[in-house]
């Protein structure tokens, strides 16, 4: 990877104007997300478009995106344009709490969200913004999602282990309720430090699984890993 663009099998992600690059965490979301029947997807804070153009691999579904950072959001735009599934991908400069004020309803939405609440802030107001939870906070994506989440719908978020635990609790008083968790660890050794979460509006029982990243040797991949991010990775 540049400093400038990530290239990924079928799509390129430049990121010189994105206020958050490239993580692990949205392919992690990109990758795993639950696309079955699904016909229309919203992306919450699209960043560079990185989860949008994966969910647009995977599946057929018309797609939004929304971004209230301008510069992020033109970034977006221009990945976008470049993918192959351009014509199935609408991106929004907005917020959550603006366009949730319409009455679109979604099969499944998405975000990797600001998660950061009293940690010690970026001196860039763009990327502090990406990751702190000042303008979008647990209360405006579960309000923003549970009025436009179809009935039988699903939402999906990546989030700290901590934080992602907190979010489960919160999103049952908005008729949200955790079907599946996927537990990351970065090793075999380490403790869980991610949680890829699902939630509907039927109350089941959460189906857990765990993902390990790597064996212990960096870059030495694990097979499981390899083979929920094979389609994108050029490395797999």
């Amino acid at each position: 990877m540049s400093n400038n663009h990530f290239s990924f099998k079928q799509f390129t992600i430049h990121q010189e104007k994105a206020a958050f690059k490239v993580s692990t965490d949205g392919v992690l979301l990109g990758a795993s997300a639950n696309i079955e029947g699904v016909k229309k997807i919203l992306d919450i804070g699209a960043g560079t478009g990185l989860i949008t153009i994966m969910l647009a691999q995977r599946c057929n579904a018309d797609i939004v995106a929304i971004e209230p950072d301008p510069e992020s959001f033109s970034q977006a735009c221009d990945n976008v344009a470049l993918c192959n599934w351009s014509s199935r991908i609408k991106v929004e400069n907005t917020t959550l709490q603006d366009y949730s004020q319409i009455t679109e309803k979604f099969d499944l939405i998405v975000t990797n969200p600001p998660y950061f609440s009293d940690s010690l802030k970026n001196p860039d107001p763009r990327k502090s913004a990406s990751r702190h939870n000042d303008s979008l906070t647990t209360t405006d994506i579960l309000n923003g999602v549970a009025g436009m989440l179809e009935d039988d719908g699903r939402f999906e978020l990546i989030l700290p282990y901590v934080e992602g635990n907190i979010f489960i609790s919160e999103a049952q008083a908005y008729g949200l309720y955790c079907n599946r968790i996927i537990k990351v660890r970065p090793l075999p050794t380490s403790e869980v430090r991610r949680l890829v979460l699902s939630f509907s509006q039927q109350r089941l029982k959460p189906v857990e699984n765990f993902l390990t990243i790597e064996h212990g040797p960096r870059h030495k991949f694990t097979e499981e890993y390899v083979n929920l991010t094979k389609d994108f990775y050029l490395k797999f």
